[in-house]
């Protein structure tokens, strides 16, 4: 259900930011799960005999506001109280009461309801998935996983098994897909917003 995420996590993994980067998106799982836009994964492989799993929808671009940044900053307090008593694991169909509680405070930052906020969180993080952290500069995605593939090839330090793994992830989310940001005002937003929204990551 992350995989709207999958390429924004994989740019940070390497930089250290990708537990904080889903901190701050950790609601997107749950909201997901809402619009049951993909099945739960099963523990096992599938029979042969069912239906492969559909395809992830793609993301919604939109083009982003202030209020709209401001307001996901604002909520990530209210939204984590919320969501950190819940299992890793989102439910295919979440509960209706915790689905209540996450439109009340999307409601009260501005949003129409969690929805949105889930989808300005989305194209926030399409839009960090593309910044150089070191020169906080917008690169483009492609070039940011390029770096990270270049850096942990350079670590010696780093055990071989775990090299090997971060390449392997690295490496697949360099052969997705990439779609490009066609809201171009969306990256000068970021921008502007940069350090407050690492900032918050990195307090997460």
């Amino acid at each position: 259900m992350r995989s709207s995420i999958r390429l924004a996590a994989a740019a940070f993994t390497v930089a250290g930011l990708a537990l904080a980067f889903t901190a701050i998106s950790s609601q997107s799982v749950l909201a997901q799960a809402a619009k049951q836009q993909a099945p739960a994964k099963q523990a096992a492989p599938a029979p042969a005999a069912q239906p492969a799993e559909p395809a992830p929808q793609p993301l919604k671009q939109i083009a982003l506001t202030d209020k709209q940044v401001e307001g996901v900053l604002a909520a990530q307090k209210g939204l984590d109280a919320i969501t950190d008593k819940l299992p890793q694991d989102a439910p295919a169909k979440p509960d209706p009461k915790i689905t209540a509680q996450l439109d009340d405070v999307a409601k009260k930052n501005g949003f129409a309801n969690y929805g949105e906020y889930n989808d300005v969180v989305e194209n926030v993080m399409m839009v960090l998935g593309g910044f150089d952290p070191k020169t906080k500069a917008y690169v483009g995605p492609e070039t940011v996983i390029k770096q990270q593939i270049a850096a942990v090839q350079a670590d010696k330090k780093m055990p071989a098994k775990d090299k090997k793994a971060a390449l392997d992830e690295l490496n697949g989310a360099l052969k997705q897909p990439i779609p490009a940001v066609e809201n171009k005002g969306n990256i000068d937003l970021v921008t502007k917003y940069y350090d407050k929204l690492t900032a918050a990551m990195q307090d997460e």
